[in-house]
């Protein structure tokens, strides 16, 4: 079978960036204004008072100091928290079709490729803006290369997914350059007035190029020794979100509409889950604890990465063995695991091995071991 390299990958920021202690300014004068509006209702019993949110506790549980954003200012009023989007007529590009041509544009000029060179385009992500066309269509057309494009969705994993789709696709044959791309929005689908988790997640978009062995010049990106997906169903990371929504006889409040977890479950189940997935992959490849030099995984809790880490290396990770951006980006769903890849892969020397890891809704998971060429 033909062998499969990432041979460059691509970064989109959002220009505007939240701090925790600004996202908690806005909580806790949401919870005021909310308190003091029932406070009858409040002091009968009738209703919960709500709590205050901290920025500290927030760093200390999460790792998370700030996330960047596509709206700061919506997001922010106490009246609105959430992101204001400019309304866009059919004509013109989605706000997710902009971001996937910067990051894309970031990857190509690192890979030294055109927009021509690619034969498929694959948009993996969480939120999608539309069942139909799909966005990868979209992104094609303002492109301007790819014969053909399709959106996949496993929440936080797509990337793992996207990358074992378009790796199969240049094995066969079927296409030899695949774009892997991953337009997050995720402050769009978060209730930010859940004090369990309105400080987690952040805007961004990350690509990846997937080509044909042949076609990369020795000592250029990684070698994609193998891939591997599972997943499980699990009620205890859910959006409900979806065209049946205007249906249902029984309207569903924005909370249950939203993002939505039971974070202590997700860090029992998900955490040994990934751990012994990453393990028996290595194994399948011959490989143990002491070849892996890097473990690129998902940015969704700094403390759960910790736990993985320990588990597949039989110790403690020593910070260039576990790179994280929390600080800068939060939880950034699908992409954060290329986010880590793009920032913390260059330094490794050729033969040097790593893992990247998506997890999340699903629950979902899937690993891909690179080898530095």
């Amino acid at each position: 079978m033909n062998q499969v390299v990432v041979s460059a990958t691509g970064l989109y920021n959002p220009p505007e960036s939240i701090s925790n202690e600004e996202l908690v300014a806005s909580f806790n004068a949401y919870v005021d204004r909310y308190n003091a509006d029932h406070a009858d209702a409040i002091a009968a019993g009738q209703l919960a008072p709500l709590s205050h949110s901290n920025a500290e506790f927030i760093t200390k549980a999460s790792g998370i100091e700030s996330r960047y954003v596509v709206d700061k200012a919506g997001i922010l009023d106490p009246e609105i928290m959430a992101p204001r989007i400019r309304t866009r007529s059919n004509d013109e590009p989605s706000i997710q079709c902009e971001m996937a041509l910067a990051a894309i544009d970031d990857c190509l000029r690192a890979a030294g490729r055109q927009a021509s060179d690619i034969d498929a385009i694959l948009v993996a992500c969480s939120n999608l803006p539309r069942p139909y066309p799909a966005l990868a269509v979209e992104v094609q057309e303002y492109l301007g290369g790819g014969a053909f494009g399709f959106d996949l969705n496993v929440a936080c994993a797509s990337a793992a997914f996207g990358i074992q789709t378009g790796a199969d696709m240049i094995r066969s044959g079927t296409a030899r350059r695949v774009l892997m791309v991953n337009p997050e929005i995720c402050s769009a689908h978060l209730n930010f007035r859940d004090r369990d988790s309105h400080f987690i997640f952040g805007d961004v978009c990350t690509a990846a190029l997937l080509e044909h062995a042949d076609d990369v010049a020795a000592g250029q990106g990684f070698d994609v020794l193998g891939t591997h997906l599972q997943t499980k169903f699990s009620n205890n990371i859910r959006n409900n979100f979806g065209f049946l929504n205007r249906s249902e006889i029984e309207p569903r409040p924005d909370a249950d509409r939203l993002f939505v977890q039971n974070g202590r479950r997700v860090f029992k189940d998900v955490g040994p889950m990934v751990a012994e997935m990453i393990v028996d992959h290595l194994a399948e490849h011959g490989l143990a604890a002491a070849d892996v030099r890097r473990l690129w995984l998902h940015q969704a809790n700094i403390n759960m990465n910790t736990l993985i880490a320990k588990r597949v290396l039989g110790r403690n990770a020593e910070a260039h063995e576990l790179p994280a951006v929390f600080a800068e980006y939060g939880n950034t769903s699908s992409a954060s695991p290329v986010i880590v890849l793009h920032k913390y892969g260059a330094d490794l020397a050729g033969g040097d091995v790593g893992v990247m890891a998506g997890f999340g809704a699903g629950y979902s998971a899937g690993s891909v071991i690179l080898r530095r060429r």
